[in-house]
């Protein structure tokens, strides 16, 4: 267990209870609280003593710490603990200079890393640091990335990234959009991706017996079972190669698609290829990847910028979508 990322926990984690002014959080409840938060996270039996919580206490108030205004309250012979001042919260403290000089650092390591294959992903995260960085200095933003905050099922993500690591075989409660009550699904999990600010989970469904994909914001619960591991050979970037988004049906082939664009959307479609194997020549669009929910979904986004041409029972699949929209109106 990574003993930094246990100290930011239980820090996280008293700094709620001290922000509850509603709820008295004595010794006891910090200590429970704290051993069930940790418990969760690394998902195996985490007891935190008296004295860490103490120790906790102490750092958090000091100046190295947060200088957090934690009170002590009696209460008859026991004492509660919360803010002194509502509003705090050492999430609302800005960095330190000491953090702020290590930021750096990592930003200047994050440099050296932007040529390599395959971390094309620290660009991003090098602006979004940037700005953190430069806000308190400026108090205004000049940068935001695209994320939703309110999308639900975003406290799975550790567990399940954790029960993947660990090869562990859930139950996972699920309600899809189209059924009115949830059921159960016993899975070995194996990836998760995140596609068009959703995530989802790719499993080993055991009642199938296949591969599926469930929505992490359509997950009501999930839990830890003894059934057996399922190990899989899959290659997942063969896997999304295959497609576009994350529906990838076994028993339908990659076909050839050709599409027509309007001159509106050539340039855009250049400089933001729809997938790996995208060519475009005199204003065709060439594609290679099987028909899928996500792939028409997309072409209908254009509107009629975009005319397929190929393969026949794609364009009249897309026809038909279009009619019945048609008939709403």
């Amino acid at each position: 267990m990574a003993t930094t990322k246990n100290a930011q926990i239980r820090y996280k984690t008293l700094d709620q209870c001290f922000g509850n002014q509603h709820k008295k959080f004595f010794i006891s409840d910090l200590i429970a609280y704290c051993s069930q938060v940790l418990s969760e996270y690394f998902m195996e039996e985490v007891s935190i003593s008296r004295r860490q919580i103490f120790d906790d206490m102490n750092f958090m108030k000091s100046e190295a710490g947060f200088s957090a205004p934690i009170e002590s309250y009696k209460e008859g012979r026991r004492t509660y603990y919360r803010y002194a001042e509502p509003d705090f919260s050492i999430l609302k403290k800005p960095i330190s200079n000491n953090e702020r000089e290590h930021l750096i650092e990592a930003l200047e390591t994050l440099n050296r890393l932007n040529a390599l294959s395959g971390f094309d992903w620290v660009n991003s995260l090098q602006a979004k640091l940037n700005d953190q960085l430069q806000l308190e200095k400026m108090q205004q933003p000049i940068i935001e990335f695209e994320e939703n905050t309110y999308l639900k099922g975003l406290n799975f993500l550790n567990p399940l990234y954790q029960y993947i690591a660990k090869k562990i075989t859930i139950e996972v409660v699920y309600k899809s959009f189209k059924s009115e009550v949830p059921y159960k699904n016993l899975l070995s999990p194996y990836f998760l991706k995140q596609y068009n600010n959703r995530w989802f989970l790719f499993a080993w469904n055991h009642r199938v017996e296949k591969i599926q994909n469930l929505a992490l914001d359509r997950i009501v619960s999930i839990d830890s079972r003894n059934e057996e591991f399922k190990p899989q050979d899959i290659n997942f970037t063969d896997y999304f190669d295959e497609i576009i988004g994350v529906t990838n049906e076994w028993d339908k082939p990659v076909e050839k698609i050709s599409i027509r664009l309007s001159p509106e959307i050539l340039p855009y479609v250049q400089s933001k290829p729809l997938h790996g194997s995208q060519k475009v020549k005199d204003s065709i669009l060439h594609l290679e990847v099987k028909i899928n929910y996500e792939l028409k979904s997309l072409i209908l986004s254009f509107g009629e910028a975009m005319t397929v041409l190929s393969p026949p029972k794609l364009v009249e699949e897309i026809k038909n979508t279009i009619q019945k929209m048609k008939n709403n109106y």
